[in-house]
């Protein structure tokens, strides 16, 4: 046999690479590391909407760490790099494939979910909507954390309790205030100072904004100011025309005894947040605001007939949690949708913490000013 058939001819010189094929495979190699960046360390994100004011601005844009609780695992790996759940410039076109599903997974990560942690998450109000997406591909929010499994969690007139003890709240957060006039204007340069917001005109002489406490406090030394109030819905009246959890959500209502529940955004609870490993007592009072995430986070076959609740066809009175749950609220509290509507927070929802903001954009301001200088790589807090 001749053995110089099979031995590679080393004298022969290696044929080079086209420029095509080397652009090829450094925009292959780019998007493979800048896809394990994202998925396992780092990413970006921006702040859309008003919900966490002060504390965050609509335009911050932030870097989310994914290490600190744990990357998550991709659930829905096929998916166009890059993109999250929707194709650019097109219909509501999907940027993934739902064919092949993963199991949750999540690494582990340097510290667990804390009371005060900004963090970033998918929407659960997406969990059992019409609009139905994977887990990891409904929208990204961002909330305060304000409680972990198994904490006993209320409110009273928008103070957050936990386990009868209050919570720290959040000092640059914002709340609507009542403010009354003598009749004359503010003052242009004075609401943009204070960053008084939503301003919503009640009569002639008084009107509604959301604001920090300082700046409350600040407007009351002014001597058209007669007074500052904060608009806190009262304890035991339900707001029928914005409904909290669970009632947002009626879907067991066929359950007799049906609580009335006279909850409110100011006034809530108390609900003990699921902990993985917990065994809840069932009963007419609380399947209403446990029911959802047994059956639609935790995936059972949940239905009741007459007294009865069936969980996967058997009927019972106990569930064990295999999920830890948390209690996500945003720091500007009147402007928010967060668990005092959609319930708990499934910890497989979770991406990352939010860490600091690296740039911040007021899309309001003038083209010089349009840069937040002072809130360039600042922490979060």
């Amino acid at each position: 046999m001749n053995w110089k058939f099979w031995k590679k001819d080393k004298s022969k010189p290696r044929k080079k690479k086209s420029a095509a094929r080397e652009w090829a495979d450094a925009i292959v190699f780019a998007v493979i590391a800048a896809t394990l960046i994202r998925t396992l360390f780092i990413e970006a994100y921006v702040i859309p909407s008003g919900s966490m004011e002060s504390s965050l601005l609509i335009g911050d844009y932030l870097f989310v760490s994914k290490v600190n609780y744990g990357a998550r695992m991709p659930i829905t790996p096929v998916a166009i790099p890059f993109m999250h759940h929707t194709i650019p410039y097109t219909t509501n076109a999907k940027a993934y494939w739902d064919g092949v599903q993963l199991p949750y997974y999540r690494l582990p990560g340097f510290s667990d979910i804390k009371k005060g942690d900004i963090v970033v998450f998918n929407q659960p109000m997406e969990a059992d909507s019409p609009y139905f997406r994977p887990v990891d591909k409904r929208e990204n929010i961002i909330k305060r954390c304000q409680g972990t499994p198994g904490d006993t969690l209320s409110l009273v007139n928008a103070q957050v309790y936990i386990n009868g003890k209050p919570e720290t709240t959040a000092p640059r957060g914002e709340m609507t205030y009542v403010v009354k006039t003598d009749g004359s204007q503010i003052n242009p340069q004075l609401i943009n100072e204070l960053h008084l917001t939503d301003i919503g005109i009640i009569d002639s002489t008084s009107f509604k904004t959301n604001t920090t406490v300082a700046s409350a406090n600040a407007l009351k030394a002014y001597s058209n100011i007669k007074s500052v109030t904060a608009d806190i819905a009262p304890k035991g009246v339900p707001d029928d025309l914005n409904p909290v959890y669970p009632g947002k959500y009626p879907r067991y209502k066929t359950t007799p005894n049906f609580p009335h529940y006279t909850w409110n955004i100011d006034n809530f609870g108390p609900v003990v947040i699921p902990k993985k490993g917990w065994t809840v007592k069932l009963d007419s009072l609380n399947f209403p605001i446990y029911g959802r995430a047994i059956e639609i986070y935790e995936h059972n076959k949940v239905k009741v007939v007459g007294a009865d609740i069936y969980i996967n066809d058997k009927k019972t009175d106990t569930y064990t949690f295999k999920l830890n749950y948390y209690w996500m609220m945003g720091d500007n509290r009147h402007n928010s949708e967060d668990s005092r509507y959609w319930g708990f927070l499934p910890e497989d929802h979770v991406v990352g913490k939010a860490l600091f903001t690296w740039l911040s954009v007021d899309s309001t301001a003038s083209f010089v000013n349009k840069i937040r200088w002072n809130r360039l790589f600042r922490g979060i807090h």
